[in-house]
Order: C-alpha cells, then structure tokens, then sequence
C-alpha cells in the first residue's frame, strides 16, 4: 500500500464562480505529490459540454476550459457522474474529451479511498 495522500473534490455546481476552487486545488495537490481526482456530479455537468468552460473566465485566472485542460494534462483524472448525466435528461451528450464518465458508485469509492474529501 502506497504512503501517497488522496484527495477527492467534488465539483456540484454550474455557478461560474464556483468553478476554479476544485481546480486550483487539484492541480496545487498534484503539485504536492497529492494524489488528486475531480469528481462532477448534478448539474455541474453542464460545464462539461465541449465549449461551455472556454466562456468562463473570471478575474486574473484563465478560462475555466484552460484550467481543467490543464488538469487533465497534469494527469488528474476528471470524472463525470452517469446519474447526474440521467438526471439532466441526456442520453447522449458530448462532453470535453478525457473526462471519465462513471457511476454513481465510483463516488463512494473514491470518497472511501481519499484521505479528505472537498464539496464545491
């Protein structure tokens, strides 16, 4: 068993403002030599779909498109709730590429296996 820390954030939010937290702190945990995962769930997804991220973009920070580029280039996987997919009423969506689409018990797993876990 591995002495590397895990931390999981849970992304639950499309308010733009709401977006870079879990992303800042991803990547600053990858930085650490934190093992970090993303987790979108309920209607954060809808920052998802390809182009949507490109248009937010607040203050000094980069778009909110760049940031999870970027986190997905650092090697942090992003991954993306199939029931929060069904309850927005999509059947077939598309969504940025190489986010993970899971279920909903992935998210206990990841939770059970992090040492912390952060809701935004």
């Amino acid at each position: 068993m591995s002495d590397r820390k895990n931390i999981l954030y849970v992304q639950t939010s499309d308010a733009p403002e709401r977006q870079y937290a879990p992303l800042v702190l991803a990547q600053s945990a990858k930085a650490m030599d934190v093992n970090a995962k993303v987790y979108y769930l309920g209607t954060s997804l809808r920052i998802l779909k390809p182009g949507t991220a490109d248009t937010i973009k607040m203050g000094a920070f980069p778009s909110v498109g760049d940031m999870i580029k970027k986190t997905l280039d650092m090697g942090i996987e992003i991954y993306v709730c199939e029931a929060s997919k069904q309850m927005l009423g999509w059947d077939k969506v598309d969504l940025i590429d190489g986010v993970k689409i899971v279920g909903a018990a992935t998210l206990n797993d990841l939770a059970l296996d992090a040492n912390a876990t952060m809701w935004f």
